[in-house]
């Protein structure tokens, strides 16, 4: 009997498991399926499974019509998510660090200044630090849609929670080599933190892939859009280019996908040992 009932209870895990997956891969498979047709297919309101014949050309013509700006859009996004994660993954990191282990004065009050950060909303930031990054020079340049994102308080308490479970005795150990506190932290500190900088650097990656509303106001010109911006221009008030906007959006999503069945792992690994973990 033990072993039925564990075999049922097996079973319907499973059926779970497999019923959620379903649910979410649903929209993929929508996507997928309405970039492959023509428009009349996809507001038929006969349902087709599966296109009867496939437009490829939905994808070709993306690149191919200059009006659209898509490969711009890419490269603008890759550049701005190749920077944004590790310069702020890092960032957060050093800042982690030097609050679990530096003996400063105002240290807890610097700390609470940090948690402060995540109760204000950033609509109540938002026009302050678009004045800023503006009498900069910032519109209409990639390092004004950067800047102002590297600054990530979660991620450093995160850091700083990892940092205070640190073995000390590894960093006794630097200290009888000769190493200050920049080089217990760059030859020890860091080095041992490798699965939460993956881990962060890959959600920051995502999470700077699909800002839309401050490149939106920044990037006013379309040779500075990123690719959820220009995905937008798909939609006016005149025509939605249902095709098109399905075709972009398959494009779009498929780094973060990429991204996501490389570092999943580390992902889980990460928050696992974060100190979020109970």
């Amino acid at each position: 009997m033990p072993t039925l009932n564990r075999t049922v209870r097996v079973m319907a895990r499973s059926l779970l498991i497999g019923v959620v997956t379903l649910l979410f891969l649903t929209p993929f498979y929508v996507m997928l399926r309405n970039s492959l047709m023509d428009t009349r297919g996809i507001t038929s309101p006969d349902w087709q499974w599966w296109p009867s014949s496939m437009h490829f050309d939905n994808f070709t013509s993306l690149f191919s019509d200059p009006s659209l700006h898509m490969a711009d859009g890419l490269r603008n996004s890759l550049t701005v998510a190749l920077i944004s994660a590790p310069v702020s993954t890092l960032l957060a990191s050093a800042a982690g660090y030097a609050f679990a282990r530096i003996p400063v004065p105002g240290r807890g009050l610097l700390l609470a200044l940090v948690v402060a950060t995540l109760m204000i909303p950033g609509s109540a930031t938002f026009v302050p630090t678009f004045v800023v990054v503006g009498s900069l020079g910032g519109v209409n340049t990639l390092w004004g849609i950067i800047v102002p994102g590297l600054f990530n308080p979660f991620a450093v308490l995160l850091f700083r929670n990892f940092y205070l479970r640190f073995p000390k005795e590894l960093e006794e150990a630097g200290r009888l080599d000769g190493l200050g506190w920049f080089g217990l932290y760059r030859r020890v500190a860091l080095p041992s933190s490798a699965s939460m900088l993956a881990s962060l650097g890959a959600l920051a990656f995502i999470d700077s892939w699909n800002s839309f509303l401050w490149p939106l106001v920044i990037g006013q010109d379309p040779g500075s859009w990123t690719a959820q911006i220009t995905l937008s221009s798909f939609l006016t008030a005149q025509t939605i280019n249902l095709p098109g906007l399905f075709a972009g959006a398959v494009v779009t999503i498929a780094p973060l996908v990429v991204m996501f069945l490389v570092a999943q792992r580390y992902i889980v690994e990460g928050i696992a040992t974060s100190g979020l973990k109970g």
